[in-house]
């Protein structure tokens, strides 16, 4: 008797790379602010106004996955719009943000990325595969357990350090959820540890920037989705970084499959510049 057949490993980065190819099409079509401004009246599952390129984006994703599923895949969504979605269950986690940096897509700046973490456990320590597409710069961010990191296929330095200046202080460090009233509540402490900043507008793209060493760290200013995060953390952190959740007992301990925000995160190219930055208070 023959045994039944095991379906083969998702090809997670190739449907990946074809969603890439669907968002491009989709911003192809909406080439103008005024017209990636239109929402469709919805309000997605994170609690924000859909926009007409947020609803197109996660759906050309999303065929990505009905492909993978109808080919055999089995795990559960995760995604900006909308919500949980149920493949057939187990222990695999597909968590998707089709756009992070919005706002900056419809108003025609960069930067802004396509995000997505496959997980085989609920929290941010179990992501094993992690990729990131940066439209503005086309930059292609991948990271796999164990494995390390590449951008643009070629591989992350491990070894690269961070920068400080003579009086000890981080060179350059990211800021996201850039709200004033929590930059002037978190000024004071950057003001001790930081010596210039960098307001990208996307998360995963900053966390992105410490894993190739262009910024010396990056802390969010609030708590923030698993959505906007799950995959750049991994990036990080097999580029040879660190990332702590700083509102979790365990710094890799965030949920995945939450859609509010759980924590802020802080990231760095060495411990001692996440301790220094977990210091910082947020909105």
């Amino acid at each position: 008797m023959t045994a039944p057949s095991t379906p083969p490993d998702p090809d997670w980065l190739g449907a990946c790379r074809a969603a890439v190819a669907g968002l491009r099409e989709v911003f192809a079509e909406h080439p103008t602010s005024r017209e990636r401004v239109i929402e469709t009246g919805e309000t997605g599952e994170g609690g924000d106004q859909t926009l007409v390129i947020d609803q197109q984006a996660e759906d050309a994703v999303f065929a990505q996955l009905d492909a993978l599923h109808a080919a055999g895949a089995r795990f559960t969504a995760i995604s900006e719009e909308r919500g949980v979605i149920d493949y057939g269950g187990g222990d695999v986690r597909v968590v998707i943000d089709p756009l992070d940096g919005s706002l900056n897509a419809k108003r025609g700046m960069t930067h802004f990325a396509l995000s997505i973490a496959v997980a085989d456990g609920p929290t941010m320590a179990d992501v094993h595969f992690a990729f990131v597409y940066d439209f503005g710069p086309r930059e292609e961010w991948v990271a796999r357990r164990g494995a390390g990191a590449t951008l643009n296929g070629a591989p992350l330095d491990r070894a690269a350090g961070e920068r400080r200046t003579g009086d000890g202080k981080l060179e350059l460090v990211g800021i996201e959820s850039a709200d004033p009233r929590w930059v002037l509540k978190s000024g004071e402490a950057l003001v001790e540890t930081t010596h210039r900043l960098r307001a990208l507008g996307t998360i995963a793209s900053t966390l992105c920037q410490v894993a190739a060493a262009r910024l010396d760290g990056m802390v969010t200013l609030r708590r923030c989705r698993a959505v906007d995060v799950a995959a750049a953390q991994l990036i990080v952190r097999e580029a040879g970084g660190v990332v702590a959740f700083t509102a979790c007992a365990d710094p890799l301990g965030a949920p995945l499959d939450v859609m509010e925000p759980v924590s802020p995160v802080v990231a760095g190219r060495s411990g001692a510049a996440v301790v220094e930055l977990a210091r910082v208070p947020r909105g």
